[in-house]
């Protein structure tokens, strides 16, 4: 009886703890943030990219992005990471902003439109949009080397 009861009440801490963390979340950070770090798109590798880059941030935190070229546009975009769900939800807006633009257009993206993008990100992971966006030029930088993307 003594370890039903304790099943039980392990079981209602973690469901207590459950609704604080999703409380807490939604305090900290935008729906769509939530929703992106929470089911990311184009999170994954592509098989021989014509750009790939890697780049571990000031946090530790480490993406990964790679470019699939038709033209000279960027048709497919994903990427990897290790981070933590802010740097998940960049990667997924970021990848989503760039398939279509040219190399030059997806160039000029900044860290501050991923944020807007994404409703604004608390000043604590800023970095994160930093972290994706360094990525993704060297990325862009990957696929103009010579004999790339032509």
């Amino acid at each position: 009886m003594t370890e039903q009861r304790n099943t039980i009440d392990f079981e209602r801490w973690v469901e207590i703890l459950q609704a604080e963390i999703l409380r807490r979340e939604q305090e900290l950070f935008s729906a769509r943030v939530l929703a992106e770090a929470r089911d990311p798109k184009n999170l994954g590798a592509i098989l021989d990219p014509d750009g790939r880059a890697a780049v571990t941030g000031p946090c530790g935190d480490t993406m990964e992005i790679f470019l699939r070229l038709g033209g000279s546009r960027i048709e497919k975009a994903a990427f990897m990471t290790d981070g933590c769900g802010p740097t998940v939800a960049c990667g997924s807006m970021l990848t989503q902003m760039v398939e279509g633009k040219s190399l030059a257009d997806a160039a000029a993206i900044e860290a501050a439109k991923v944020i807007i993008a994404l409703d604004g990100l608390p000043p604590e992971h800023i970095h994160c949009a930093t972290l994706a966006v360094n990525t993704l030029q060297q990325a862009i930088a990957d696929c103009s080397q010579e004999g790339k993307g032509q």
